[in-house]
């Protein structure tokens, strides 16, 4: 890190913060403060919900995924655009309709408190743990990659996003995503075209595909039907599009962000134009990675990216053993460069796509993980306990050492603006939820002053346990993954509770309650024993919740007829 480099990160963060909690102080009531007084526009509406989705994580982990298994994870928003339109047109007209603050408000006029309850309960578990992670995400990669101190760098991300959260609420939270969003895609753009100009000259921008379609990371589809394959067309389309109905339809942190639109077209435009680009911008980050990867074809590469990971097992009696690993790669780096350089030097001479070179390549490729695997076996031998996946760290690892001076202040700015974002979000909805479901139900009617206080203190509440989730986590197999299983296995009972409400008049509060609960237990085993993609707890879970409500309902008529 430069001098250069500390003063844009610093004075980026410090105008986000500064900007975010002076413009939106000094709420007059808690529709000003929750809805922003319903006068966000349809842009700010769109910005927002796609930077409360755009986490940290997602410009960490993103790239890794495509530099290791290439573009097949883009099939996972492949349901996105269709729920987008299913919510614009179904539950935002609802909760415009009824006038809530918070999607579990309706669950109440629709069957009883204990379902509304339930419903707020499972959003508070799953979004407190998404929030711990999403501070905790780049601060333990940024903790290993530049030495910095992870608890540290926890408190701070969490204490920013405490400032104007708590000053501003869902105005600070809208108003300060606009500039993340300008941070954050400005620096992915800079970095994308600065990976072209690093390629050999020979190697245009065609050309780079062609060697990342050799080594197999272009393979955008899979039509495959094995439910244990992780990402393919139908589990994007299928699983994805219940995730994203959930999540954008019922989750808070996002249903909050368009129910503070000036009008209902306001909040669908809003939805449709996160509808519109956002499979696009998550193609251009694995775009990115994939460059990436097409980079490292014609330079060195570590043969493991986690430096604490390195570091531990060179200070072991296996560092011999890592030390020659990392000789053969040095090997294996020689050959790949020669039988590339020779690839696109057909590729622009002759416009001859060699499969015999190409085979060549893909022979070193695996060569080359064969060697990655044998490192994570000798870091796992020297601490058990240790992440041996380090796809977390790919992104990372070439902006500190690739980038030039500047850049890399910029970048680190990404992410630290990401996580935010999506932070200040997730403690907004949080507070929202306790304050208006839990709180005010209980309580009863106070004064509006005193609402927007306590949620105020529900924020704080919310950010200290967020740093709190942060600073105890432990890494998990990729950080993206992780965000969305944990949503997986929530989100299918909770989206089957609102379909059930909008769709299913004869279920009554009983029946959904009692449905849920089954449901949401059964999802936990399914889980727990692994026998499909994560990706398929959101349907699973919705069609059970929705299959035993209407089973039980129609046993409580009988037993009442």
């Amino acid at each position: 890190m430069t001098g250069l480099d500390w003063i844009v990160l610093s004075c980026t963060l410090l105008f986000i913060v500064i900007y975010g909690a002076f413009k939106t102080k000094g709420s007059a009531n808690v529709k000003d403060y929750l809805l922003d007084n319903n006068e966000t526009p349809w842009f700010t509406v769109g910005i927002s919900v796609m930077a409360t989705q755009a986490s940290a994580i997602t410009f960490l982990s993103t790239p890794g995924q495509a530099y290791h298994d290439g573009m097949g994870f883009v099939q996972f928003y492949f349901g996105l655009p269709l729920a987008m339109i299913v919510i614009a047109y179904t539950f935002i007209p609802i909760y415009h309709k009824l006038k809530v603050y918070t999607a579990y408000e309706y669950l109440e006029q629709r069957f009883d408190v204990k379902t509304r309850s339930l419903a707020a309960i499972l959003f508070l578990i799953q979004r407190g743990l998404g929030t711990g992670l999403t501070i905790y995400a780049p601060s333990i990669i940024l903790s290993a990659l530049l030495g910095w101190n992870l608890t540290m760098l926890n408190i701070v991300i969490g204490i920013l996003v405490i400032v104007y959260t708590v000053t501003g609420g869902t105005k600070a939270v809208n108003v300060t995503q606009k500039q993340q969003m300008f941070v954050i895609m400005s620096g992915m753009f800079i970095t994308f075209f600065t990976i072209l100009s690093y390629l050999p000259n020979e190697l245009d921008f065609g050309n780079a595909l062609h060697v990342a379609g050799a080594n197999g990371k272009m393979d955008i589809l899979d039509f495959s039907y094995n439910p244990e394959t992780r990402y393919t067309f139908w589990s994007g389309i299928t699983g994805g599009f219940f995730l994203m109905l959930s999540y954008f339809g019922t989750d808070q942190s996002q249903v909050g962000r368009y129910l503070s639109g000036k009008s209902i077209k306001e909040s669908q435009m809003g939805l449709i134009m996160n509808g519109i680009l956002k499979v696009p911008m998550q193609f251009f980050i694995l775009l990115t990675g994939v460059l990436v990867f097409v980079f490292f074809q014609f330079n060195d590469t570590p043969l493991h990216f986690n430096p604490n990971n390195v570091n531990k097992v060179k200070a072991s009696d296996k560092k011999e053993a890592y030390e020659n690993l990392e000789s053969k790669l040095v090997e294996l780096n020689q050959d790949k460069q020669v039988v590339n350089q020779i690839y696109i030097d057909q590729l622009q001479h002759n416009d001859y796509d060699n499969p015999t070179l190409r085979k060549q390549m893909v022979a070193l490729s695996n060569k080359e993980k064969d060697l990655r695997e044998k490192a994570k076996d000798l870091i796992s031998s020297v601490d058990n306990g240790s992440e041996t996946n380090d796809k977390d760290y790919v992104f990372l690892y070439f902006i500190l050492h690739y980038l030039p001076k500047g850049l890399l202040g910029l970048l680190l700015a990404v992410i630290f603006s990401a996580a935010m974002s999506s932070s200040a979000s997730g403690l907004n909805s949080l507070a929202a939820t306790t304050s208006i479901d839990i709180y005010k139900r209980n309580v009863g009617e106070k004064s509006d002053k005193h609402y927007v206080y306590a949620t105020q203190w529900f924020t704080l509440f919310w950010g200290l346990v967020a740093i709190g989730f942060a600073c105890i986590g432990t890494l998990f197999e990729n950080l993206i993954q992780l965000v969305n299983i944990i949503g997986s296995i929530f989100y299918g009972t909770v989206l089957g509770i609102f379909l059930v409400g909008f769709y299913i008049n004869f279920v009554k509060g009983k029946a959904i309650f009692i449905g849920a609960c089954i449901s949401q237990l059964i999802i936990f085993y399914i889980y727990y024993i692994d026998i499909v993609s994560f990706l398929w707890l959101n349907f699973i879970g919705a069609l059970m919740t929705i299959s035993f409500s209407i089973f039980i309902q129609i046993f409580i008529n009988k037993k009442e007829a």
